[in-house]
């Protein structure tokens, strides 16, 4: 199955087009890496993704999730288990005093406490306990959100993503704000996830591009630049172009990293 099926999609602010003529297939098992500079149109082609925004009207255009153009945008984020920084932000800010059980729990209603209205089986517990456990952070059961480190949180919020059991994860820069131990742990278990559901990556850190990942797609000035394989694609040439900036890359046991020319 196809993941995401984009053909001559186009998307406006203001009547001013952000994506231009975005052709792009990520199939089911098919690990990605979207990569460009900031402001590249990174993440409004995630929120094409989640249905958050849609494209311009235009009779050529196919613009399809798991094979369907329509969704009710809840059960797609089911399916699609999407990380982002400003939910990050968003628990640190509005859910300090919430346990990292509650956090996962409040995925089954996307919310961001646990309310006296909202009923939770047994089932759902269990679901929650297997996640931490799966995940190998069963001791942030009982901390709170106040008293975890970036990284903590990180993995709390991709277990509230996994209760759903989605297809796919989608994660936009997670290491930002991690330094190089938490860093390394978290991208473990990025790869961990990736033996069981496909990941999608977007960020502009080569050193986040995971052995695992097999697809590439380059972007800028938000068209798509090139998509392929990542043998082929991540060298001094493509990502010179991409960043506007001379590079050079080196690739050691399989993971990459940028070096500036000159």
């Amino acid at each position: 199955m196809e993941i995401i099926h984009f053909e001559h999609v186009n998307v406006a602010y203001e009547e001013q087009n952000v994506l231009h003529e975005i052709n792009l297939r990520i199939k089911e098992g098919q690990h990605t890496v979207i990569l460009g500079a900031n402001g590249s149109g990174k993440s409004t082609l995630l929120k094409l993704f989640s249905n958050d925004i849609y494209p311009r009207f235009n009779e050529a255009t196919t613009k399809e999730v798991f094979g369907k153009t329509v969704w009710d945008i809840w059960e797609l984020k089911k399916q699609l288990g999407i990380i982002t920084n400003d939910l990050h932000y968003e628990f640190t800010q509005r859910a300090a005093f919430l346990k990292g059980f509650e956090v996962v729990l409040s995925g089954f209603f996307s919310s961001f406490h646990i309310y006296e209205h909202q009923e939770f089986s047994p089932l759902h517990v269990k679901k929650v306990e297997e996640v931490l456990h799966y995940l190998e952070i069963t001791h942030l059961r009982d901390k709170l959100i106040s008293e975890m480190s970036t990284g903590e949180i990180r993995k709390c919020i991709i277990a509230r993503a996994l209760v759903h059991d989605p297809k796919a994860m989608i994660l936009d820069e997670p290491t930002v704000g991690l330094d190089i131990k938490a860093q390394l742990n978290f991208i473990e278990m990025l790869r961990k996830i990736a033996t069981q559901r496909t990941i999608i990556l977007v960020t502009h850190h080569l050193e986040e591009i995971f052995e695992e990942i097999s697809q590439v797609v380059l972007i800028k000035q938000g068209h798509i630049y090139a998509q392929g394989k990542k043998e082929e694609l991540l060298n001094d040439e493509h990502l010179s172009h991409v960043f506007d900036l001379p590079l050079h890359v080196k690739c050691e046991k399989g993971r990459y990293f940028v070096q500036s020319v000159g």
